[in-house]
């Protein structure tokens, strides 16, 4: 199996479970080894008070891709830390992309960077995700 069919399979996996994410709206657009970028247009139900899209609805489609990118390699991995700067407001009619990858992988840890963009190139906000792999795979694979 390639690391690109790895990366696919896995993620393919993972997004049949992941009934948070298609519920806010959020599509997966394209996934790598170490790499994931998924979208989210803005609509009513996502906006906050003042109007613009709710920081956490951004915080989850960054820690969706995040999330996709760190398990690329068909071993389970979970978040041991995330932090997001919001740059920009995300508002309702745009589509907002997140774009992870990753920095570091040095074993059982990772770091990851997502881009938050809005459809007319802005930054909306960058996201960094630390990784931490736990026993298991996403489906049988001998161990590599």
């Amino acid at each position: 199996m390639t690391p690109q069919e790895r990366a696919e399979h896995s993620a393919k996996v993972m997004w049949e479970r992941d009934a948070a994410s298609k519920w806010l709206g959020i599509t997966l657009n394209a996934i790598g080894p170490g790499t994931a970028t998924v979208s989210l247009n803005i609509d009513d139900h996502h906006l906050n008070g003042h109007q613009i899209c709710h920081g956490g609805y951004i915080f989850t489609l960054a820690d969706s891709a995040f999330a996709l990118a760190c398990n690329s390699y068909n071993k389970l991995a979970v978040a041991q830390n995330n932090q997001i700067a919001f740059l920009s407001p995300g508002k309702k009619g745009e589509k907002l992309i997140a774009h992870a990858a990753e920095r570091v992988l040095n074993g059982r840890s990772g770091i990851y960077d997502v881009d938050i963009v809005s459809s007319d190139g802005r930054q909306i906000a960058l996201f960094r995700g630390f990784s931490r792999t736990i026993s298991g795979q996403h489906f049988l694979e001998l161990e590599t």
